[in-house]
């Protein structure tokens, strides 16, 4: 286990992105400024989060191939796409694009498992195939295979158009750069024999045989990142990278910290005990100086496993809240961290 005080090597940040519904544009427009604004500040990441049917970022992959026009070095992320809703082909093909024009800086993140609110969505999502759908690990090691290179079809001419049995275009170093959105044992143990790299989040789930009372996030936590080295061909030097919802109100006016503080507290009860039939787990959310943050992470079982943070923007802030989140978190808490911003 890395010990307090080894450097934080590599910070990235997290956001949803929201836009009202009757004027969509303003929200994307957004999105894409702090996206530039994480790169001005040093951040070696920006990753997205898809919300499906909700005036959220539905299409990440589509915003982050706009967000490689608008950077030059910053680390491209999705986290997580949720396969369930995706074809994995073109999916490939997708990630691939957008992966050219980042200039191979696309970090695509992927989950598996039935979509979320599935019974209100397949009629629309799946109308003909609902009962033949696999929506297990297989989905996403077609995916991997398909991104290493794996036949997809059968190469040939037809007229004047050639075919390639491959997706196109191929990037051969895009598969070592996914990482899989892992929340349970399992799927961390899954993760690292598919040779993946390891999202951890603010959400696990409780082991079914975990006593009353006796669950612990961080261990939880720090025992899937363990899991997942363990059965990873690259050991301890598997990439592993954590998330959880950080605030710091170091430059906060009153106002701010009051609210950011509100938000966390309204949020504590979902913490108490796992959630739901899947026995979801949630972390706290982290709000205070940066030297207050920067204690509890230390004393954190899972960050201690990490060498990497993406760390989440909360929801439904406004711009300058995100400003001067990302500011502080950049300038105060990472070097508390030991992490030095990229140029």
């Amino acid at each position: 286990m890395p010990a307090q005080g080894e450097p934080l090597e590599r910070l990235g940040f997290l956001t949803i992105g929201t836009f009202a519904e009757d004027d969509p544009g303003p929200g994307h427009e957004e999105v894409l400024r702090v996206i530039e604004l994480g790169e001005r500040l040093g951040y070696d990441s920006a990753w997205l989060r898809h919300r499906h049917l909700q005036p959220g970022i539905s299409s990440p992959v589509a915003v982050l191939a706009a967000a490689t026009q608008r950077t030059t070095r910053i680390e491209l992320g999705t986290a997580v796409t949720p396969l369930g809703f995706e074809n994995p082909l073109r999916v490939a093909e997708d990630w691939a694009t957008v992966d050219v024009l980042a200039r191979g800086r696309l970090n695509p993140g992927f989950s598996t498992g039935t979509p979320m609110r599935y019974d209100d969505v397949w009629e629309s999502l799946y109308p003909d195939t609902a009962e033949l759908e696999d929506f297990s690990h297989r989905r996403g090691e077609r995916l991997l295979a398909l991104l290493r290179g794996a036949t997809a079809g059968t190469a040939g001419v037809q007229g004047s158009e050639v075919f390639s049995s491959r997706v196109q275009p191929h990037v051969p170093t895009l598969a070592a750069r996914t990482w899989c959105g892992a929340g349970s044992l399992a799927s961390a143990q899954w993760a690292g024999e598919q040779g993946l790299n390891l999202l951890t989040s603010s959400v696990v789930r409780a082991p079914a045989d975990e006593p009353l009372g006796g669950w612990d996030f961080a261990a939880i936590q720090a025992e899937q990142v363990r899991a997942f080295r363990a059965a990873h061909p690259d050991g301890e030097r598997a990439r592993a990278s954590q998330g959880l919802v950080v605030v710091p109100t170091d430059s906060a006016t009153p106002a701010q910290a009051a609210r950011y503080r509100e938000y966390a507290a309204a949020r504590d009860e979902r913490t108490a005990a796992p959630v739901g039939p899947g026995r979801l787990l949630f972390a706290r959310d982290l709000v205070g100086t940066s030297e207050e943050i920067a204690d509890q992470l230390w004393e954190h079982a899972g960050f201690r496993e990490v060498r990497e943070a993406v760390f989440a923007l909360p929801f439904s802030f406004e711009r300058e809240d995100y400003e001067q989140i990302l500011t502080d978190v950049a300038e105060r808490l990472g070097p508390l961290l030991g992490w030095s911003p990229g140029s």
